[in-house]
């Protein structure tokens, strides 16, 4: 024999009626089917009964609704044979609802007791209707068998006589018996009392270990346990298996899919319970057993830990004092004047000197809990040993479960090192001696990215997710959108990667989305669809998403955007930056920005400010952090200049090779950026800065690519007046060749001293054969010394820094 139950949703609609009787006339033995009331109806008739006790005549709507939606479903599912003498039943049963709606209007009042037999309807509605709709299926009221009586200001099941009574009723079981779930009576005088919201499932426990039924199955509208509430993570999943202690510790800490007392009448009787979906019926659903799965089985091995839940319905209270310091019996006082008060702790921390403790107590039962905290300890808050109570709202709890965490070591440490590189305080927790459960308490508007933080983090989601906003959408962030684009089926499958593009900006507009923007349409959305934005709307809405493993990527050239780095590093946000502005500013505001990414644990990159997509200042920093110093640098790193120099001949003049760098997008829309060597004046500074150095862009020695007279006025004055430098250029560039020399701008720092200018290279120099717009860096060494380190590649165009930047922000998802 089975006990199956059927929840709200699985008999709120024709379609999971249909599906109920499918299920249950299938099974191949006794079944014992409970149900609930029709989804929703439960909370309509609590509505209809506060309108009622106000005397609100709109409490006559909402039952006429509750009347016909009844109507309407036995008029669709229940055979025509049966349907008068099934809505004949069901009217009378109506009758007596209103009858007492009625009373309670005229009155004005609704007692407990009252409310209790209103609510008893649903389910004796349900049940009398599913009885008639599956095939020879027998009615049973629960309120026969099902006995309570009062503790706490809450109905406990008498076990002793529940059992004895189940066990007379079903002396012989039918092949379908139909019980309607929730409803119970009082042991003493036979009242309507129930067993509390998500009381079906405990009532279906409660006969499953009195009749020792061979599975209980809950039947409900999802697939099973999940790793988290897939509302707030979309990579959660289902959990193939729990042991009892996993389940009750994943309900009792919000996961919905089971009432919490459901777990202990099984688990005692042994009797597995199987959680599986009426509307997914072939789905395997989540095993609930004695059985704990082994660390190295197969099913254990993506993750320590089974799952999350979270209660975001959390205030904490806390009673402080020093006069709680070693004396006996403050704990027993504490939690006697809640429980006499029928307040319901989930989490207790306390500290070890004693001197205070704090509990988690649902919001509607904090103001109770601090009035008779208050009252409790009320002397010794006159003599000053115990402050006033406090209780703190808005908070959400959040539970991490599984069985082998235990004796893990570094699972506390890895929880909380991810909390803190997300930039969440956790204000309380707690872990008992079982080891298989670690609760803690943070802001509630921290829940979302906490939950998504901790399910990448410990391998519940199949891919680690990275969260990109992309500012600047032009030349070089359009090609990074199409990289990350290309990549992203690729990083998934082989990597385990998602680069998850959450938002895109130039300077007008914004589009955010959280589940990730279609990148092949993106920019054009962005146009038609984005909000108008500023760089302090746009810091604004990034910030306001909280979203998880977030990185800025900054394509811009905005001083404006550079200016919202810090903010953004003290949100947790990684920067990834081609923007060369915030990292050759003044040294403070570089370090600051270095040392915030360092203390929050996440990421300030920009090796595409130097060299485009070449590996420059990782290889810098390999060598300083593997105990070398860098003593001297000589470096080409301008790819528009280098190629300028590299075009000019007796055929092409200077005037010409400037413009063909900027038709082929080397040089900047207004080419006096480069040629006054300002551009490479900032690379040099973030190098000397990379190298340890301390320097401002005022120490560093500049001579302009061209005389400072070209480089003032319009930009039409420049194209009318660059001509006349021509002559000069080639004059240069004739006499070197004759020489068999090359004329190359040069950025160097030697021992912290650096300089910008042209310089004249012969054959042997490493620079002499730099062609097009290539980059080229030679690193002096304590190791490297007599024969530098030379590094050479593409120093310009869009698709190589895109490239770069890129690099960076897979080297966040630390993968190789």
């Amino acid at each position: 024999m089975k006990v199956l139950k059927f929840g709200g949703t699985s008999v709120g609609s024709v379609e999971s009626i249909t599906n109920v009787k499918k299920i249950v006339e299938n099974v191949k033995e006794p079944v014992i089917v409970v149900v609930s009331a029709l989804g929703g109806i439960t909370d309509k008739l609590l509505n209809t009964s506060k309108l009622a006790s106000k005397g609100d005549i709109a409490y006559k709507k909402e039952f006429e609704e509750t009347v016909k939606r009844h109507f309407s479903i036995i008029k669709h599912v229940v055979a025509r044979s049966k349907q008068t003498a099934v809505l004949k039943r069901i009217g009378e049963i109506f009758e007596e609802l209103e009858n007492i709606f009625v009373g309670v209007s005229l009155i004005k009042d609704l007692s407990p007791k009252t409310s209790d037999t209103i609510v008893s309807y649903g389910e004796r509605l349900s049940s009398y209707m599913i009885s008639n709709i599956i095939n020879n299926a027998k009615l049973y009221d629960s309120r026969q068998f099902i006995k309570t009586y009062k503790q706490f200001n809450k109905h406990v099941v008498d076990f002793e006589l529940t059992n004895k009574l189940i066990k007379n009723t079903f002396k012989e079981i039918p092949d379908i018996a139909v019980v309607p779930g929730f409803i119970s009576s009082c042991r003493y005088d036979d009242e309507v009392t129930n067993l509390g919201r998500g009381g079906s499932d405990y009532t279906a426990s409660i006969l499953a270990a009195a009749l020792d039924a061979s599975t209980l199955e809950i039947w409900t509208d999802v697939d099973g346990f999940m790793t988290a509430d897939p509302k707030v993570i979309n990579s959660a999943y289902v959990i193939e298996k729990l042991s009892f202690t996993e389940a009750m510790e994943l309900s009792n800490f919000g996961a919905k899919v089971i009432y919490p007392p459901t777990i202990y009448p099984a688990f005692h009787k042994n009797i597995p319970i199987r959680v599986l979906n009426t509307f997914n019926p072939s789905a395997a659903g989540t095993l609930i057993s004695k059985e704990t799965e082994n660390s190295n089985s197969e099913n254990s091995k993506k993750a320590i830990i089974k799952g999350i839940s979270s209660i975001n319905d959390t205030c904490l209270v806390t009673i402080q004092g020093l006069g709680m310091v070693g004396v006996i019996g403050v704990n027993y006082r504490i939690f006697r004047v809640l429980a006499k008060n029928g307040i319901s702790v989930f989490m207790v921390s306390q500290a070890s000197s004693e001197n205070n403790t704090t509990f988690a107590v649902k919001n509607e039962d904090s103001d109770l809990a601090v009035a008779v905290l208050n009252e409790e300890f009320a002397s010794e808050r006159e003599r000053g040993e115990i402050d006033d109570v406090e209780a703190e709202k808005g908070l959400a709890t959040v539970a991490i479960v599984g069985e082998n965490m235990k004796r893990t070591p570094g699972i506390a440490g890895k929880l909380f090192g991810t909390l803190g590189r997300a930039g969440i305080s956790v204000i309380a927790c707690a872990q008992g001696a079982s080891e298989t459960n670690i609760s803690f308490v943070i802001k509630l508007e921290y829940l979302r990215k906490a939950l998504n933080s901790i399910h990448d983090s410990f391998f519940l989601s199949e891919y680690k997710v990275l969260n990109i906003f992309v500012a600047g959408v032009g030349t070089v962030g359009g090609h990074l959108l199409e990289q990350i684009e290309r990549q992203q089926k690729k990083l998934m499958n082989q990597k385990g990667v998602k680069l998850n593009v959450a938002g895109v900006a130039n300077s007008k507009k914004v589009l955010l989305k959280r589940e990730g923007l279609d990148l092949k349409y993106c920019i054009r959305d962005l146009k038609n669809n984005g909000m108008d934005s500023s760089p302090s709307i746009l810091r604004d809405e990034i910030v306001k998403m909280n979203i998880f493993n977030a990185i800025f990527v900054d394509c811009t050239s905005s001083e404006k955007i550079a200016a919202l780095y810090e903010t953004f590093l003290n949100k947790n946000i990684s920067i990834v930056a081609a923007n060369k502005i915030a990292a050759s500013s003044s040294y403070k505001n570089y370090s600051l920005l270095k040392e915030t990414a360092r203390k929050r644990g996440i990421k300030y990159l920009f090796e595409t400010n130097v060299g485009a997509g070449l590996p420059i200042i990782n290889t810098m920093n390999d060598l300083i952090n593997s105990g070398d110093s860098i003593l001297k640098l000589e470096a080409v790193l301008s790819g528009s200049l280098n190629f300028i120099l590299n075009t000019i001949s007796e055929k092409i003049p200077f005037s010409k090779a400037v413009k063909m760098a900027l038709d082929a997008g080397y040089a900047e829309p207004d080419p006096r950026i480069d040629l006054s060597g300002k551009d490479v004046l900032r690379k040099l500074v973030i190098l000397a800065r990379e190298a340890g150095y301390i320097i401002e862009q005022k120490d560093v020695k500049l001579t302009p690519f061209i005389s400072e007279k070209y480089l003032k006025g319009t930009i039409e004055d420049f194209w009318k007046s660059l001509h006349e430098l021509d002559a000069e250029f080639e004059e240069k560039r004739n006499t070197l060749f004759v020489k068999n020399k090359r004329l190359r701008y040069v950025a160097s720092m030697n021992e912290g001293k650096c300089q910008v200018g042209l310089m004249d290279v012969d054959s042997r120099h490493p620079f002499y054969e730099l062609e097009g717009s290539n980059n080229i860096i030679m690193i002096s060494t304590e190791r490297y010394h007599d024969y530098p380190m030379i590094i050479k590649g593409y120093g310009a165009g869009a698709d190589v820094t895109a490239a770069g930047i890129f690099a960076d922000i897979i080297s966040i998802a630390n993968i190789r």
